[in-house]
């Protein structure tokens, strides 16, 4: 059946102020909707915080205000929608429908409401609205980074962890019989960890002389946990940055070095004219 002239209209309104970004109307609702996102988050925050019973039931109204609010709006976007299951299913439908639901499910079930802290997923909107949209591509050079690096990054990370099972179980024979925190390998595993990530929790330390010599190979070996995927990614990222901005492969005649800009004269390494 074709959806009467009205009807069209008003769908054509609601999704020129609901989806649109280029429109005033639609852009002061999304900022509109952005605060009332902000502010309903700052009260779930707050509700996990002990507070006086007033303070508490304010709390609890504006909770629900938020909630009819979001479904409302979360309903008028499926109707406004031009492919409604492709707008229900797709990640911001499913971000706002949870951004509300666990208000409704708290009332069987209780506890499920410390789920609504989801809803600051819904602040991504924020790169549609303020036309950030540049940022997600240099957020994609990052995530091409990780990929390309995956197989170095994966060698490196099955290093530490053999590196952590090796050094905790050692530890544990040096300390085991004296160190109460020493009683298991899995605890020995778990120091090695915390030393090797130089997070350094403090609630397991070594007692004897042998102990903390290894406990200073392992200090040392953290250095590396910082520096190696670093550099891996660093050195990866600035292949992706520099190779669209014009890098060939002029060869130096001198040194043989093929690492120079389009434009570049003379060699980087070597510092022999390229024009050779």
């Amino acid at each position: 059946m074709e959806t009467p002239k009205s009807n069209r209209t008003l769908r054509e309104a609601l999704h020129d102020i609901l989806f649109s970004t280029t429109s005033k109307r639609g852009h002061r609702f999304d900022m509109f909707i952005t605060w009332m996102i902000v502010f309903s988050v700052g009260v779930v925050v707050m509700d996990t915080v002990s507070l006086d019973a007033n303070y508490k039931k304010w709390l609890h109204i504006a909770e629900w205000f938020f909630t009819i609010l979001f479904s409302f709006e979360y309903l008028l976007r499926v109707y406004a929608s031009p492919d409604r299951k492709k707008y229900i299913f797709s990640f911001f439908g499913m971000v706002d429908l949870i951004s509300f639901l666990p208000t409704y499910l708290n009332v069987f079930f209780h506890g499920k409401q410390s789920l609504l802290i989801i809803r600051v997923l819904r602040l991504f909107r924020l790169f549609r609205i303020f036309k950030l949209g540049h940022f997600v591509s240099e957020g994609a050079i990052v995530a091409n980074a990780l990929k390309a690096s995956k197989e170095k990054i994966i060698v490196f990370l099955s290093f530490i962890c053999i590196a952590s099972v090796f050094m905790g179980s050692l530890m544990f024979f040096v300390e085991h019989q004296i160190n109460p925190n020493m009683n298991t390998i899995p605890d020995g595993i778990y120091w090695a960890i915390v030393t090797i990530t130089t997070v350094g929790y403090g609630d397991a330390i070594p007692i004897t002389h042998l102990g903390k010599t290894l406990a200073s190979i392992v200090m040392i070996m953290g250095y590396a946990v910082i520096a190696v995927p670093t550099g891996i990614i660093t050195a990866e990222i600035t292949n992706r940055v520099l190779a669209p901005r014009g890098k060939d492969t002029i060869v130096c005649i001198h040194c043989g070095n093929m690492d120079h800009l389009r434009h570049a004269r003379y060699c980087h390494h070597c510092g022999e004219s390229l024009q050779e």
